[in-house]
């Protein structure tokens, strides 16, 4: 007979490491009765498959709601690591499902789990799900999480030109400036071509001159005489006007979560609604 591990997981040739198991299948497919049977009848629901994929990875990457909470209320590992080192937290958020978001926090999933890959904040960004960023930030998310590939968050949301999802970053106080290889949110706007974009990053102050590890400004990137163009154009010839300084200038006396901040403060909510985009 094969050895089991204290909660009951085969240990096979290779460990842990196995192919996808019917708990696998039933969580993914959102087949909640059957994988309640496999759970009372002794399955293992931490079991990982040769790329180290739980169970509870599975269900949260298709938005199975009840099935994260069956697999949690079973005692499945929050923060398991697939082979690419993603959480089934970072899975949610890919999927979009801020129910199943609230259920990996609510049994204490880390909003910030020490990954050199894409973090939660980062996988919201990339589905475009505000609302998901919207509750990662207000759990404490690192805005400026790195990435080696997407850089910020920000870059990812300006790459995917997900407007809502840079419109609640930037006024969280996500660093409109940071810098990947030198290329900031305001070069992935030129290189979208979306000028909304571009106007949005400009008014949270956004350099329009920074140049990238090519040495090329947003405006290289955008076509000559096309929107975009003329838009940063405009920007470069037209300096900005004494109230956006001040808006610029608040923010970054404030520095990060510039509104929280401000919201403590008791500075008036007029104040602090002139600060926001809407």
């Amino acid at each position: 007979m094969e050895p089991r591990t204290a909660d009951g997981c085969f240990l096979g040739d290779v460990g842990f490491w196995v192919e996808r198991t019917p708990v696998h299948e039933a969580a993914q497919r959102g087949e909640t009765r059957q994988l309640q049977q496999l759970i009372e009848s002794g399955a293992c629901v931490n079991q990982v498959t040769v790329d180290s994929i739980t169970p509870l990875h599975a269900a949260s990457l298709q938005g199975q709601a009840q099935c994260v909470q069956l697999l949690l209320a079973a005692g499945a590992q929050v923060d398991a690591r697939n082979i690419d080192g993603s959480t089934p937290l970072c899975d949610a958020c890919a999927s979009g499902s801020v129910e199943c978001v609230k259920l990996l926090l609510s049994y204490g999933a880390k909003v910030n789990p020490p990954l050199y890959t894409a973090s939660p904040l980062h996988e919201a960004c990339m589905s475009g799900s505000s609302e998901c960023v919207r509750l990662l930030i207000d759990v404490g998310a690192n805005l400026e999480a790195h990435d080696c590939h997407f850089g910020t968050p920000l870059h990812v949301a300006c790459a995917r030109e997900h407007l809502d999802c840079v419109k609640v970053l930037l006024n969280a106080g996500a660093n409109v400036n940071a810098a990947k290889l030198h290329e900031t949110a305001l070069h992935h706007a030129a290189k979208v071509k979306n000028v909304d974009l571009i106007e949005m990053l400009v008014q949270f102050g956004g350099d329009i001159y920074a140049r990238d590890n090519r040495g090329r400004k947003p405006s290289d990137y955008a076509r000559s005489s096309s929107a975009p163009a003329r838009c940063l154009e405009h920007y470069e010839k037209t300096p900005l006007t004494l109230s956006q300084l001040c808006r610029v200038s608040l923010r970054r006396a404030t520095g990060v979560r510039g509104l929280e901040k401000i919201a403590k403060l008791n500075i008036p909510a007029r104040l602090i609604e002139y600060l926001s985009y809407n």
